[in-house]
């Protein structure tokens, strides 16, 4: 499993160049649909090169870049990984209730965050001391809402409320609410 943050800067990268060549072939066919002498004389030809052009680069960075979302392959793969701890979570009026003060894992460990809301539809988030998400699901009352994650570096971690639930929704935050040891 890849860090989600290693993730999002290639992806960021990736889809960067993409949107690049987007526009490029943008420039050249409005250049070319509008050029002086020649104007609105494009061959059928060239049009339908740029259009499989852009297929294959969509297609392919989305076949490429599938299997290197962190949860992709253990969601995929669940009901054959026995997860090595379950936390189990609830939420109320704009409150977590953990079931220790600081939940301790070890890195490798595979975790699952069982969390149950028992009033309004929060998120919960894990975020790195930099303030950039590892992961998140949405929590929805009345529904199964659990995410299994493998840790792959030691850290504090703080939980967040990920959704709106109103004006208190944002104060739905528990620092170093998770440790992550070697």
């Amino acid at each position: 499993m890849i860090d989600s943050a290693v993730v999002l800067n290639g992806q960021t990268i990736a889809y960067t160049i993409y949107a690049v060549v987007i526009l490029l072939l943008m420039l050249a066919f409005g250049y070319l649909i509008t050029k002086e002498g020649k104007a609105g004389v494009l061959k059928t030809s060239l049009f339908s090169t740029l259009v499989v052009i852009l297929v294959v680069l969509g297609v392919s960075l989305h076949l490429a870049t599938n299997m290197t979302i962190p949860w992709v392959s253990m969601d995929l793969n669940r009901h054959n990984i026995t997860p090595t701890m379950v936390f189990d979570i609830s939420m109320e009026n704009h409150e977590f209730t953990l079931p220790e003060e600081q939940m301790v894992v070890s890195v490798g460990d595979t975790v699952v965050f069982d969390v149950v809301s028992n009033d309004l539809t929060y998120g919960f988030g894990i975020f790195r001391q930099d303030g950039s998400m590892v992961t998140q699901m949405q929590v929805v009352p009345g529904h199964r809402n659990d995410l299994m994650w493998k840790f792959l570096n030691a850290g504090i971690y703080t939980i967040r409320s990920t959704e709106y639930s109103g004006p208190k929704g944002h104060q739905m935050i528990m620092k170093d609410a998770l440790k992550v040891v070697e």
